[in-house]
């Protein structure tokens, strides 16, 4: 009778383990290309940072966690991501070098030259899977230093192709898609990650949402999740013309959004601050502003189960 007992309570503990272990979303930094601090700022916030390391905030970057087999995945190889590495090894428990892929936007600073941590001047990875749109590959084929890590084999190149899916496992795709950016030298893409039928949408750089023609709205409503480009807070932010940096401020697409469901707005998380913005600066007045109007901002740490 204590056998069956004992057993019942052991496949329980199993079945609720095996229910908890579900796949998720991991935020592993929130910042614009450069990081904030920026290098060679003096603003006011830009010195309290400096001297506050609990001000600082990595580059944006998410990484996707498999419990049920241990996989894990980052989307942008940031210019921290060591320290990215590090954190979602403590945060999945895994303290193991393992790393099943990297999946890039573009190339930007801050989306793909963290892969020179994967060369043998520091982790000297052994064929690291890394996926990159065609422009992207070929610029990291034929460029030094990028092109070491391929000829050394510390990384290795698989294609993508624009709304092919990539399938991780069987209920796990990953799906690249076009949006508009400056291409200097590669393309832009976002990422829809669909787990189990519920899908997460990846967007840190895109130019202003008219000129995309994918509805945003309605990208909204058939997702469960996205994280979406919120370099800028507003016009006006910084000294430059804006117009050269077009991102969509964070004000225009809660205004663009303002018209949909309490429950849809709840799925926009704002991510991709650029130092001058001031949720990163967590301003508690502009804090205040998107979470009353029913969005949310990411955070370093923010965990999404899929």
């Amino acid at each position: 009778m204590k056998l069956r007992i004992a057993t019942l309570t052991l496949t329980l503990v199993l079945a609720a383990n095996c229910i908890a272990a579900v796949p998720y979303i991991v935020v592993l930094g929130t910042a614009q290309d450069a990081g904030v601090p920026q290098m060679g700022c003096d603003t006011p916030f830009c010195k309290r940072a400096w001297a506050d390391p609990t001000l600082s905030e990595t580059v944006s970057s998410i990484a996707l966690v498999d419990p049920r087999t241990g996989g894990r995945w980052i989307f942008d190889a940031t210019p921290d991501l060591p320290e990215q590495f590090q954190f979602l090894k403590g945060v999945t428990g895994d303290r193991s070098n393992r790393l099943d892929g990297i999946f890039l936007t573009h190339a930007h600073i801050g989306h793909y030259t963290g892969l020179m941590y994967l060369g043998r001047e520091s982790m000297n990875a052994n064929a690291v899977t890394t996926y990159a749109m065609p422009r992207m590959k070929l610029m990291l084929e034929q460029n030094a230093p990028w092109s070491q890590l391929v000829s050394l084999r510390n990384i290795a190149l698989t294609p993508l192709f624009d709304k092919t899916p990539v399938k991780l496992a069987e209920d796990i795709a990953v799906e690249p898609f076009l949006v508009p950016h400056r291409d200097e030298f590669s393309e832009t893409v976002g990422y829809r990650i669909t787990v189990r039928g519920r899908k997460l949408v990846f967007i840190p750089d895109i130019d202003k949402w008219e000129k995309w023609p994918t509805p945003l709205g309605e990208l909204v409503r058939a997702s469960d999740h996205l994280l979406i480009d919120g370099t800028f807070f507003a016009d006006g932010e910084i000294a430059r013309p804006m117009s050269e940096v077009p991102h969509p401020f964070v004000a225009e697409t809660m205004k663009l959004l303002a018209s949909l469901s309490k429950a849809d707005r709840a799925k926009v998380i704002f991510t991709h601050f650029n130092h001058s913005n001031p949720l990163v600066q967590r301003d508690k007045k502009a804090s205040a502003e998107v979470k009353s109007k029913g969005f949310r901002i990411a955070r370093r740490g923010m965990r999404i189960e899929l």
